[in-house]
């Protein structure tokens, strides 16, 4: 527990809007929403650490937080949900421990509503299918239980992109001037980006654990053309199921003769037919 304390880091803009606060009387409202996005991520952390997960670090920022792991998509899809809903699931606590405060000497009706204000919106932000938000890995580790890990990952980021453009066009028109608005969507805007930049980095990577990582995994049969490459045929590739590419006279090509081909024998380009031989 004391080296997951140790992981927490505070961007020093944070520490400068805790100095306003104190000078403005504003510091009872900015330390309410440091507590709330705190237990958010520490909530993700716990659920984490419980699994074995690699915990890089918990960086807050002035408006939230972010749990990074070194995990690439090749733990199980229910554990990757899980972890993702111990975030959102710590509101509901929070928001009963202030009903239950309410009235008492140092916790008043107007701390409450400001208390339960930051709770909700915090946590229906966070269910917007946008990347890094919950809801946008929560969308990515849905489709994954069905869909190949590349083409999940195309889709998480397009209907992404789509939710954060429809956000930032009706926020425009309706809260052009909300400060705290404008630099969440400008802090979403560039991870959109680097999510983009970093695409093929992430696949490499999922693969590359793929193929070291030895998890057992239910079968799955896949018809192919003879001519695929292996970098194409390698695109078909599930998170929570194991190939076998059927190619033609029903030869069998299985998943990890496939991952071989690809890191170590460098045969990106060639055709699966000539891996049959």
């Amino acid at each position: 527990m004391i080296n997951l304390v140790k992981k927490i880091k505070i961007h020093p803009i944070l520490w400068a809007i805790f100095a306003v606060g104190a000078l403005t009387g504003l510091f009872k409202e900015i330390l309410m929403l440091f507590v709330i996005i705190l237990v958010h991520e520490m909530g993700h952390v716990l659920m984490a650490y419980k699994f074995g997960w690699r915990i890089r670090r918990i960086l807050l920022l002035p408006f939230g937080g972010i749990a990074e792991m070194d995990e690439y998509g090749n733990r199980p899809a229910k554990e990757e949900i899980l972890v993702t809903l111990s975030g959102p699931v710590q509101h509901v606590w929070m928001i009963g421990v202030s009903f239950l405060l309410l009235n008492s000497p140092f916790w008043s009706e107007g701390d409450h509503k400001l208390f339960l204000f930051h709770n909700v919106t915090i946590l229906l932000f966070n269910f917007l299918p946008v990347f890094p938000l919950d809801g946008g890995k929560l969308f990515f580790s849905l489709q994954t239980l069905f869909l190949p890990f590349q083409r999940s990952y195309h889709l998480s980021f397009t209907v992404s992109f789509m939710v954060l453009l429809c956000l930032t066009y009706g926020s425009l028109f309706l809260l052009p001037f909300h400060l705290n608005l404008v630099l969440i969507l400008f802090f979403l805007w560039i991870h959109q980006y680097l999510e983009w930049k970093q695409r093929h980095y992430h696949f490499l990577r999922f693969i590359l654990e793929r193929k070291r990582m030895r998890r057992k995994k239910r079968r799955k049969y896949l018809k192919v053309l003879p001519s695929l490459t292996v970098s194409q045929a390698i695109r078909s590739i599930y998170r929570e199921k194991e190939l076998t590419f059927i190619c033609s006279n029903d030869a069998e090509i299985p998943e990890r003769i496939l991952l071989d081909a690809f890191f170590e024998r460098n045969y990106k380009d060639v055709p699966l037919s000539q891996l049959m031989k």
